[in-house]
């Protein structure tokens, strides 16, 4: 068994550990009764919410999302280089109502963790027994000087699926052959971390088979990166000359913008683009901050085991917004993290201890229109503290081979569809 299959067999244990956790007896779940809220209606929150519904039938479940669309994160680089189209990206949530899951569409816009109430947009307030909080990452705007939600608009960040999304992809269509596409990556921690170079790929094989003439300038406040040696073996092999990256020890950090003019500035030079993609910094979502769950990092510390709040009582924490390092921020992340917190939560309403469990991830990234490579991690949170086992995680193997490649682009198409339905469906 090679090290990659054996990381496969991995992820497929940790996934069971689900259901070894589910160990309430169906009598004693349904007798339950609980009022459970749920702010955030992504990956982990709407994930969330099923499942409490599913081992709580008898709960009281409200997931509180603003919008009534949401538009996936991944895949969404495959939107901007052409190769799918954002309707694709585009979920509802009436396979969560139909299950029995009461749905506000409105913004939670305050927490009072002592009275256990949650503040809504129109004024009115509910009540809870247990709050799950997924508010996923809002940007530090003004970290990168002349950056704000103006600036957006002509130099779009689309690291948040949507309007931002196919903004980035009519400014490539409309761009003249020859123009020079300049993207920004901030330092981490950032919301899925191979996210922006599987962006520079799919823009770069836009390029090459669209604008040959033109060019991608990655500007990076980092040196070293997810997935690195097969990203850039995949540069080299399929767009020499396309591709250039200058990270943080080469004066890629940018410092400052001009929208008007398309300029970005490193300690080093200004660099106008005909395109300019910057990825801003980020924090959890403002709803953990309101809530006192997020400490002076700007992200929220949590029991690895719960997911529990490492700082409010009765409040859960999960995906982009959490402190789960080695654990990246991603929709297979948040997606388990869901499960086992639900899984967690009715455990305790039974009166059962919480057990360690082991975690997992995977993140598949594409080269181009038929390729794509993915990284493993297999974990545990026994003691309290999530750790990686070691030998159970890995890359796809190096070589650029199109056969392997191709396949781990038929398996993220799997895992797309399967993690969607498991979400919305």
């Amino acid at each position: 068994m090679t090290a990659f299959a054996q990381t496969r067999r991995e992820l497929v244990i940790g996934m069971a550990g689900i259901a070894a956790l589910a160990d309430l007896s169906p009598k004693a779940a349904a007798q339950m009764k609980a009022r459970l809220v749920v702010v955030g209606g992504g990956f982990g929150g709407a994930t969330a919410a099923r499942f409490l519904k599913q081992l709580l039938p008898n709960a009281s479940v409200t997931l509180v999302e603003p919008d009534t669309d949401y538009y996936a994160c991944p895949f969404s680089n495959l939107v901007i280089a052409g190769l799918r189209e954002l309707e694709a990206q585009r979920f509802g949530y009436d396979g969560l109502r139909a299950r029995g899951i009461d749905i506000v569409h409105e913004r939670a816009t305050d927490v009072d963790p002592v009275a256990h109430t949650v503040t809504l947009g129109s004024g009115a307030m509910l009540s809870y027994d247990r709050l799950v909080l997924s508010p996923g990452v809002d940007f530090i705007w003004g970290a990168i000087e002349g950056y704000d939600e103006a600036a957006a608009q002509v130099m779009p960040h689309a690291w948040k699926a949507g309007a931002q999304t196919a903004l980035l992809r009519r400014q490539l269509e409309a761009m003249k052959d020859g123009g020079l596409v300049v993207m920004s990556v901030p330092p981490a921690p950032f919301r899925c971390p191979p996210g922006p170079y599987e962006r520079a790929s799919l823009i770069a094989h836009y390029l090459k088979t669209r604008k040959p003439k033109s060019r991608l300038l990655i500007l990076d406040a980092q040196d070293k990166f997810s997935k690195q040696p097969l990203f850039e073996e995949a540069w080299a092999h399929l767009y020499p000359g396309v591709i250039e990256r200058l990270g943080a020890d080469d004066f890629g950090r940018v410092i400052a913008v001009n929208p008007a003019v398309r300029t970005l500035a490193t300690d080093f030079e200004n660099v106008t683009a005909d395109v300019a993609n910057v990825i801003p910094p980020q924090k959890a979502g403002e709803i953990a901050h309101r809530a006192g769950v997020a400490d002076m990092t700007g992200w929220c510390p949590i029991d690895p085991i719960t997911f529990g709040s490492a700082l409010q009582p009765d409040i859960h924490v999960l995906g982009d917004a959490t402190i789960a390092a080695p654990m990246p921020k991603s929709a297979f992340s948040a997606n388990l993290q869901a499960k086992l917190c639900a899984t967690q939560i009715a455990r305790v309403l039974a009166g059962l201890a919480p057990e360690p469990t082991v975690l997992a991830n995977t993140c598949y990234s594409y080269l181009s229109d038929d390729a794509a490579v993915s990284i493993a991690g297999v974990y545990t949170n026994e003691g309290g503290k999530l750790k990686s086992v070691e030998g159970a995680g890995g890359l796809s193997p190096s070589g650029s081979d199109p056969v392997i490649q191709g396949n781990e682009a038929l398996q993220a198409a799997a895992w797309f569809r399967t993690i969607t339905e498991q979400t919305f469906g």
